[in-house]
């Protein structure tokens, strides 16, 4: 009984310590890119083109400019250049959490925000 307990315990061990997700975030830090969500029950679409201190987001025919200042080579904040309200006053503060050879998974919040949100990014370069 103690012997088969031993080799599920070395099994579990061995299963539990896999490959950790990709993470190659400096080949997502300049681009274009595209990213689709959900807003009041529509698909809805963004494309960004972003170099390394500016991102120039496309959504619903409107642009708008942010700069951007990377923390790490996985974490960046970006803050509008022009807000038209208090709420697009706050930052974001973006973390890439996995990538693949085209796309990123990403975590982001407004800077003192607790609730965060994911989304995926593709690169269309």
């Amino acid at each position: 009984m103690i012997k088969h307990f031993y080799f599920g315990l070395i099994a579990l061990f061995f299963i539990a310590c896999g490959q950790p997700p990709q993470r190659n975030c400096t080949d997502f830090k300049t681009g274009n890119f595209t990213f689709t969500a959900m807003v009041n029950g529509e698909e809805k679409e963004t494309t960004f083109s972003r170099t390394l201190d500016l991102e120039v987001d496309e959504y619903e025919g409107k642009v708008d400019s942010s700069s951007i200042r990377w923390i790490n080579d996985c974490e960046y904040v970006l803050k509008n250049l022009n807000p038209k309200n208090k709420a697009e006053e706050k930052p974001i503060h973006i973390k890439i959490l996995t990538t693949t050879e085209s796309s990123y998974t990403f975590e982001y919040n407004v800077v003192g925000d607790n609730r965060k949100f994911k989304g995926t990014a593709h690169k269309i370069d």
